[in-house]
């Protein structure tokens, strides 16, 4: 997992869940920019995700796209590709969007779409985007140090984010992280 990249575009289940989180702070010490797209933007209704949204751009931390023509053109081919994929979710146009610009921009594109997750794996042209879910953001503030790590309670972050948000992550998944955070952080204390 590589935190090179200090760029990412964000999708809005990701965003809403991030409102409600409350180390959400911890997204900004991964990404210098979250940028969220017009379209994105629009599909947001709930009072908070838009207050921290309008906070978050009077600081810098996150900014807005203007997404191109070109940009919307592929977005909507991608749509309809993944509709013609009998075995990956459909992908909306918001979060083909990100991925169009992920692609473009060489952004970390944020979701929790399953379409949009598995897109790089099944659609041509799109291999080498990189998407994360909450789990890799949480992940890599681990591994790079921008939170206590408990040994004794490793997954701290990612039990609160669950409580915050309602978003479970697998037990397969939770698994697998532990195993890292365990790896990097606590065999070398």
């Amino acid at each position: 997992m590589s935190v090179e990249r200090r760029f990412a575009i964000a999708d809005t289940c990701f965003l809403i869940d991030w409102a409600r989180y409350r180390n959400r702070d911890l997204l900004f010490k991964i990404f210098d920019v979250v940028f969220v797209s017009e379209s994105v933007l629009r599909e947001i209704k709930s009072e908070t995700t838009i207050s921290w949204i309008a906070s978050k751009l009077a600081e810098n931390k996150l900014a807005l796209y203007t997404e191109t023509e070109e940009e919307l053109e592929e977005a909507r081919k991608l749509v309809e590709i993944s509709r013609r994929i009998p075995h990956i979710p459909s992908i909306d146009l918001p979060e083909a969007l990100c991925l169009s610009i992920g692609r473009r921009r060489n952004y970390v594109v944020l979701t929790e779409n399953k379409g949009a997750i598995m897109a790089p794996e099944f659609v041509e042209g799109y291999r080498d985007v990189v998407v994360w879910r909450a789990l890799e953001v949480l992940l890599a503030a681990h591994l790079v140090g921008e939170v206590y790590v408990d040994c004794n309670n490793p997954l701290k972050y990612f039990i609160e984010y669950q409580e915050d948000t309602l978003h479970i992550f697998s037990q397969r998944d939770l698994l697998e992280v532990r195993h890292k955070i365990e790896r990097t952080r606590c065999e070398q204390k």
